[in-house]
């Protein structure tokens, strides 16, 4: 574990990099984590663009709600969804932070805000899709919903598609030692 000030140089050889929300955005802005070939999985919606899982308009193309604890899961067949069940699912027991994106058509999307088909809220991407930018992912790369304060207050289904993030994200490891 580093904070964000480390080198991305340290993460070569990792099997995964993850990327919370609490890190200043602001201090990673055009990030060369973006270009890492190690699976990645991040819940900071304000580096969705800089790391090239959505466009660049902050509202439009990624964000985060203040209030919401429902998912809806329209991917359940996928391995992201951790077996949990298709349709409307609370993943807080109370509303609570909660970002999305709106990636390329290039990732496999397996939630979303509920009513709002646009607004992903856990999508990954595979080793050499297309992200945005016409980017092509370096390793597996995964954007989960959560908020800076929410981790703890997942429920049985939350837990379940975090676990299944972290382990689709690891099963498409391969220890990259290029220069990032």
């Amino acid at each position: 574990m580093v904070d964000q000030s480390a080198p991305v140089v340290d993460a070569r050889g990792a099997q995964l990099v993850i990327i919370s929300s609490v890190v200043s955005a602001r201090d990673m802005v055009g990030t060369a984590y973006r270009d890492i070939g190690v699976p990645l999985l991040t819940w900071e919606s304000d580096l969705f663009d800089s790391l090239r899982f959505t466009g660049q308009r902050k509202g439009v193309d990624f964000g985060e709600l203040a209030k919401e604890h429902y998912v809806n899961v329209v991917n359940a067949p996928s391995p992201l969804a951790g077996g949990v069940a298709a349709g409307k699912r609370w993943v807080y027991p109370r509303d609570g932070e909660m970002g999305w994106g709106r990636p390329a058509p290039g990732a496999t999307v397996v939630a979303t805000v509920p009513g709002e088909p646009d607004h992903a809220v856990l999508f990954g991407y595979e080793k050499g899709a297309t992200m945005d930018y016409d980017f092509i992912a370096p390793a597996r790369r995964v954007a989960v919903f959560l908020g800076n304060r929410s981790f703890e207050h997942l429920s049985a289904d939350g837990q379940s598609m975090f676990d299944a993030a972290v382990q689709w994200a690891l099963a498409g490891a391969q220890v990259d030692a290029r220069e990032p």
